[in-house]
């Protein structure tokens, strides 16, 4: 099994070999409990962000036999959200990640570079 950052940039390179744009990558375990890594990234439809998730979590239960804990937006296709234990990705349509703007949010946390 992959440490928690290897698992965020394994995603983050399954995310941008798909298309994803503007990936971020946050390292918010030092301010809060609920992951170590945040992956942050938009496509550019609806129809592409779900794509980018069902990749997403096929090629990471192919490879590592590693589902995600839980699902969230996959049908609605604006903002999914998908819990790996220590790394939460954020898969966003742009207008929905300008209007979170989780980047500010969580603006104390370290930006990896990828």
């Amino acid at each position: 099994m992959q440490d928690s950052l290897q698992l965020a940039k394994n995603i983050a390179k399954k995310l941008d070999d798909k298309k994803g744009k503007d990936i971020v990558l946050l390292k918010v375990k030092d301010i809060t409990l609920i992951a170590d890594y945040f992956v942050i990234v938009t496509g550019t439809s609806t129809t592409h962000i779900q794509s980018l998730a069902e990749n997403l979590i096929s090629s990471l239960k192919e490879e590592d036999d590693f589902s995600p804990l839980h699902k969230e937006g996959l049908a609605e296709g604006n903002w999914i959200l998908l819990d790996y234990d220590s790394v939460l990705v954020h898969i966003f349509l742009e207008d929905t990640r300008e209007f979170y703007n989780l980047e500010r949010l969580w603006g104390e946390a370290e930006e990896i570079t990828l």
